[in-house]
């Protein structure tokens, strides 16, 4: 007798990482290393679209049924996430990489504190990498390495054209999701072509005139790392809001941070200006640029203030499945849909009506 083969049960499931989202598909990479086509293109089960579940750049998800053949699938769940972020849209990040160039365009001291500062407000770990050096001196180098190190960073001093720092910087991005950002034209998408080779970014030339920055990049896309890390390259932008509290902007600046843990102010909302016995206030290099960016969050907090009253303006609907969100409430009930109830009534009403108009017209036939 011939022995029964028993065919392999087909694969149903499986877990992935999402590395771009593109309108609605989503490009997610399957975690095993058996298959040759590990990336698949999915789509998002109505079911989480029903529950209003958002699928993010860097989201661990489920995906069921995949069909390698054609290279879709499809998300049917989504992990909890470890970290978000809303700008740029990214889950569960480690890190964030954030790239300035020392030279073409040059370092702007103001530039780069709002920056830090935008990225401290995100709670991850912070890699600052300083690109161009082969344009400046060593004096210069080491002028600017002692300089940052007074503010409480310790810098990678990068160029990519002469492949300086690349291997220091693999390191610090291993088996990690990193967020790479700052200003147009310091380098970002070179940086990209050369931690991963045929990436085939389109980098940007500088503006000759202005010596700022293009912008290359457009959207939020993860890629592979050769050392098993997954790095985002987002839009660069010059400005990054600062959206902190007054009383939360001081522990976005490692010098102040240090001071508070030293001891306290005498008041417990000094926001370290003219306050008496406070201990931030002093002749640190960054101050100047601390009482700035208080004044933008004193004015942002006051314009917030001035807002209407959420719960006033919006009602709570809760869905089927437990899900809730506000919705506008309507001022007038002029703009209201009459009621399920109401239609029933007015129609009764047209049917009652209408049949006394008919035995009218019979009894004058009588």
């Amino acid at each position: 007798m011939d022995p029964v083969i028993l065919s392999e049960k087909p694969i149903t499931s499986l877990y992935g990482t999402v590395l771009a989202v593109q309108a609605n598909y989503y490009h997610v990479k399957l975690d095993t290393n058996e298959l040759e086509d590990r990336c698949l293109l999915c789509t998002r089960r109505t079911r989480l679209k029903k529950i209003g579940q958002k699928v993010m750049v860097g989201d661990r998800v489920l995906v069921t049924e995949p069909d390698f053949q054609d290279g879709r699938g499809a998300i049917s769940e989504v992990l909890q996430r470890k970290t978000e972020l809303s700008r740029p849209p990214v889950a569960n990040a480690e890190q964030i990489l954030l790239v300035f160039a020392l030279e073409e365009p040059s370092l702007d001291p103001w530039q780069l504190s709002r920056f830090l500062i935008k990225a401290e407000s995100t709670a991850l770990t912070l890699c600052l990498c300083l690109n161009k050096s082969d344009l400046i001196s060593p004096q210069q180098q080491q002028a600017w390495q002692n300089r940052l190190n007074g503010w409480g960073y310790q810098s990678i001093f990068l160029s990519v054209t002469q492949d300086l720092g690349i291997e220091e910087l693999l390191s610090r991005l291993q088996n990690k999701i990193s967020i790479l950002a700052g200003p147009s034209g310091v380098g970002k998408s070179s940086l990209i072509n050369r931690l991963i080779p045929n990436i085939e970014q389109r980098v940007g030339s500088v503006s000759g005139k202005l010596l700022k920055g293009r912008h290359t990049t457009r959207h939020v896309e993860l890629f592979d790392l050769p050392n098993s890390g997954l790095i985002a390259d987002t839009p660069g932008f010059n400005q990054p809001d600062v959206d902190c509290t007054p009383d939360q902007l001081a522990y976005l600046f490692p010098e102040a941070r240090q001071r508070l843990s030293q001891g306290n102010c005498q008041f417990n909302d000094c926001l370290h200006r003219l306050e008496p016995n406070c201990v931030v206030r002093g002749d640190w290099e960054r101050y100047e640029h601390y009482l700035k960016f208080l004044e933008e969050a004193i004015v942002l907090q006051s314009n917030v203030s001035q807002l209407p009253d959420e719960e006033t303006n919006l009602k709570l609907k809760v869905k089927s499945l437990g899900q809730s969100q506000y919705e506008p409430k309507l001022e007038s009930k002029k703009y209201r849909r009459p009621s399920r109830k109401q239609n029933n009534q007015f129609l009764q009403e047209r049917y009652e009506n209408q049949n006394l108009r008919d035995l009218a017209d019979t009894d004058e036939d009588w």
